[in-house]
């Protein structure tokens, strides 16, 4: 039987794959750093743990088949040990990675990239059954403006680059498919959603769903880090993020979600009305 570990699994896309696993009628088993602030379905089995101590696996993998890997640092220094003990229990790896890896590269510029791109480096060679998501922009991180939508409207960031920004739901959707399924070993998907739209649009399509008219105001990098360290961000942290703003524009937009899952991806519209409420 299929025993599936997700890691991330109180993220925004762990969250999801555990939710429709379990709606699947598949056993899950979450990787979490503390089960007393875990809200997951009750059919869930948690375990806890700590990706940045790799003994803390050991009694999380006991009985798993596969992983969902969602790797939370911004480095793979610690990878090598992780995938050493997954190895030693499990047998497939499905890892969340980006599509803005670039195969021809010899080096990724961005660094976002370059840490996935090191990811998936060191999980082809763990000896494991691995399949790959590379993952557009997702829609959850829009989530991260509802404090200044509350306040005053107005969505202030730093100009990036028009995306076809990716409903969490349909990662998890095609990720469920693939760590149930067969004919993905080996295989890199790339999932968009099946429109580009700018960070303006997005803003709009929020404010569409909630009623109120809303505007994205572009801030300068410089200010953009200020707000970002006065935060509390981790520099290193606040330097990847401003990194995507030198990212060219995409307008690559992919099929893989209707092919995997039988169903079109969503509109950024249809996210903006599934979480209106985060908004209000």
């Amino acid at each position: 039987m299929v025993r599936i570990l997700v890691t991330g699994a109180t993220g925004n896309v762990g969250r999801e794959v555990a939710a429709q696993l379990i709606s699947a009628g598949v056993p899950v088993r979450a990787f979490v750093r503390d089960a007393r602030t875990t809200r997951l379905p009750h059919e869930v089995e948690i375990a806890t743990g700590d990706l940045s101590r790799p003994e803390t696996l050991e009694s999380a993998l006991s009985g798993i088949t596969t992983v969902f890997l969602v790797w939370p640092f911004l480095t793979s220094e610690g990878a090598p040990a992780v995938l050493s003990a997954i190895a030693g229990s499990a047998r497939r790896l499905v890892y969340l990675s980006s599509s803005g890896v670039d195969d021809e590269a010899e080096r990724q510029t961005d660094p976002i990239n370059r840490l996935h791109a090191d990811m998936e480096r060191l999980i082809k060679a763990s000896g494991l059954e691995w399949s790959i998501l590379r993952a557009g922009t997702i829609a959850s991180n829009a989530l991260g403006w509802a404090g200044q939508i509350r306040q005053d409207g107005v969505v202030r960031g730093p100009g990036i680059a028009p995306t076809a920004v990716v409903h969490q739901a349909d990662v998890a959707a095609v990720a469920a498919r693939v760590l149930t399924g067969d004919g993905h070993v080996g295989a890199t998907h790339v999932l968009t959603g099946p429109q580009v739209v700018s960070r303006a649009d997005q803003v709009r399509l929020i404010g569409e769903a909630i009623g109120r008219p809303l505007r994205f105001e572009e801030v300068s990098v410089e200010a953009a880090r200020e707000r970002m360290l006065a935060d509390g961000r981790p520099p290193a942290l606040v330097e990847a993020l401003l990194a995507s703003t030198r990212r060219p524009r995409s307008d690559l937009v992919t099929s893989t979600v209707e092919q995997i899952t039988g169903s079109p991806a969503r509109t950024f519209r249809q996210w903006a009305a599934d979480h209106a409420d985060a908004f209000r």
